[in-house]
């Protein structure tokens, strides 16, 4: 049944209600509820079912503005659940704003279950597994009608905002959960739009991204410019030893050839790895995010995951930036040969660090045009290691959700903030690694495992993780509930100077003899040093494990460049070999390498969790800013 858009009312100080528009009649269905408000986009309402698509009028004819979204329907109705409808604005033709940086020429802005309207959150979770963005969001909060009359916008590029209720709710109370404003004389042509010759508004370099999520294929260079890179950044020579030859005018011709053929080479190269890995893709049945993360880690898989997860998030954001990245540093592992008899677990605990399907798909693109022997071997592994996963039921999206899902409603009644959620988490580790050993298989069995950590009487352990200068003293001081922190700087300086690394081994001794002290009398302890790799960080994890303790990973993803700046600013600068030195030797952990981990960005705030029970961030690990 097709289902027309109701139509939103004026919130009262809206000025630009037409003749034919409707007012709220009071705001009693907003007041005292959370409420989130976006940008009112200037194109034509259209709502999408699983079997077709209209406009407004349910008998809208075709219009050349509307061949795009009936393209863009033909590749995510297969998403939509019968009964859904998805409600958004076709942007594709320019109104009365000329829109010149769109992220989609398709912003979705409501979900419908029948005539239910689902929950803001859940409807931007649903927009982006179908591979859609949802309109910007200018404010969120308990409903205050002064904060939304002090909304300031540019009217010259924006139309409005539309405020509606977080919650969601059923149709008939549309008119008191959603209202508008709009600026005033919003229509500012002559000539209808549908009248005219149709002018496309302009997409930005971002569209080619939620192009990859929705299932287009954008080319190679077009996902670059998306993230900030270019094919170069892929064919780059190695600048480490200086060239110290004269120089040569035919050598600089010929050097200059040379980079045209290899980068010529190059794009060909990435172009037939796109397609690859987007068919492998499209086969698993993959959309939205992970769709894109596989893409860019085949893309990307030779620029190196250490450089790439920083540079990444800030057009991705931290959760999709350190997936792609941990795609681009595991694939290598199924070109290799592996043990049968340890398959199973080696890939149960893959399945914990990353999207197994996507890594195979990932592994077996990457070697798309090359017919050397060590290429024909890798083949062989990474299509063995395929048959092994498919047999253990690892390739689908989320193998361990169901043991995960049982686990947390057997706990629902310890797992929520703080205390709770250390419980909660640290028995959902548990029974992953206990899993992944075959010792369990139910969620009833893992709940029978994990009783002996109900009571949460162990201690904590938070491990910082990363170079000079990226937050991690900062970070660890806002965390609540610390008992102490132990600062391999603060016992250099306790023996005279902060920058003198001559005693290191000492400190490090001394350094891990604390934390195994405070440990056993069950604090919550921050360890705040580099730990730039995975051996530097086992020595911290053996005595956690000698003490039973929960364990997390706290990451900081800061790029090269922005850490020298803030290294200059420093009371207490680092030399710039040891940044550089630091850098080099950085290997940001994987989940699974602690019970849990926490990824930030430069802002020093959390963006993604890994092997927690749930995919909430604690609100008690935003630590606001960072270290300067």
């Amino acid at each position: 049944m097709r289902v027309h858009y109701p139509r939103t009312p004026h919130l009262p100080w809206s000025p630009g209600v037409g003749a034919d528009d409707v007012r709220a009649a009071g705001l009693s269905g907003l007041a005292g509820r959370e409420v989130v408000v976006t940008e009112k986009l200037d194109g034509e309402n259209t709502t999408m079912y699983p079997d077709g698509l209209h406009a407004r009028s349910l008998d809208s004819a075709h219009h050349p503005s509307r061949a795009w979204i009936k393209a863009l329907h033909g590749r995510i109705a297969r998403r939509i659940p019968v009964g859904v409808r998805v409600c958004g604005e076709n942007l594709y033709a320019r109104h009365s704003i000329a829109y010149q940086d769109l992220e989609s020429w398709f912003y979705l802005f409501s979900v419908w279950d029948g005539d239910h309207c689902l929950d803001w959150d859940r409807t931007v979770r649903f927009a982006r597994r179908l591979g859609v963005p949802v309109p910007a969001v200018l404010w969120r909060g308990v409903f205050d009608e002064r904060r939304l009359r002090a909304l300031r916008l540019d009217t010259r590029r924006q139309e409005g905002y539309v405020v509606r209720t977080v919650d969601g709710f059923p149709r008939d109370e549309f008119g008191h959960r959603v209202a508008k404003w709009v600026r005033p004389a919003h229509v500012r042509t002559d000539e209808h739009w549908m009248l005219g010759p149709v002018v496309e508004n302009g997409l930005s370099p971002a569209a080619a991204l939620w192009q990859a999520r929705s299932g287009a294929l954008p080319g190679a260079a077009a996902l670059l410019d998306a993230v900030g890179m270019t094919i170069a950044d892929l064919t780059a020579p190695d600048t480490s030893a200086p060239d110290t030859s004269a120089p040569d005018a035919s050598a600089a011709s010929a050097d200059a050839a040379g980079t045209s053929r290899r980068t010529e080479t190059a794009v060909e190269r990435a172009e037939a790895i796109v397609a690859e890995v987007s068919a492998r893709l499209d086969l698993l049945g993959r959309s939205g995010d992970e769709r894109l993360t596989g893409l860019l880690a085949a893309l990307l898989h030779g620029a190196g995951r250490v450089r790439l997860m920083p540079r990444l998030v800030a057009p991705l954001g931290v959760p999709q930036a350190r997936r792609v990245a941990d795609l681009v540093g595991l694939h290598p592992g199924l070109h290799r040969p592996f043990p049968d008899e340890a398959r199973r677990v080696g890939l149960t605990r893959l399945a914990a660090m990353a999207d197994v399907g996507v890594l195979h798909a990932v592994a077996a693109a990457v070697l798309t045009g090359r017919d050397d022997a060590e290429a024909a071997e890798a083949r062989e592994q990474v299509g063995w290691s395929e048959l092994h996963a498919d047999e253990a039921g690892l390739l689908t999206e989320s193998p361990l959700e169901p043991l995960r899902a049982g686990l947390r409603q057997a706990l629902a009644d310890v797992a929520g903030t703080g205390a709770g959620r250390d419980v909660a988490d640290r028995c959902w580790a548990e029974a992953r690694e206990a899993y992944a050993l075959g010792r369990i298989a139910t969620p009833e069995e893992a709940v029978t495992l994990t009783w002996r950590w109900r009571s949460g009487d162990f201690p904590r352990l938070v491990v910082m993780t990363g170079p000079a200068g990226s937050g991690k003293s900062t970070f660890a001081r806002a965390l609540p509930g610390v008992d102490a922190v132990v600062s391999l700087d603060d016992l250099r300086e306790a023996r005279g100077s902060r920058a003198d690394q001559r005693a290191n081994p000492q400190v490090l001794r001394d350094g891990l003899h604390r934390l195994g002290a405070l440990l056993a009398d069950g604090a919550t302890v921050v360890w705040d040093a580099t730990a730039l790799n995975r051996h530097q960080r086992s020595l911290v994890r053996a005595v956690a494990d000698r003490y039973d303790a929960l364990t997390t990973h706290a990451v900081l993803l800061v790029p090269g460049d922005l850490l020298a700046r803030r290294n200059a600013e420093r009371a207490n600068p680092v030399p710039p070999a040891v940044l550089s030195a630091q850098l080099r030797r950085f290997s940001p952990p994987y989940p699974g390498e602690a019970h849990r981990t926490w990824y930030a960005g430069p802002d020093g705030q959390v963006g993604d969790v890994a092997g927690a029970i749930d995919d909430e961030i604690p609100a008690d690990t935003r630590s606001g800013h960072a270290d300067q």
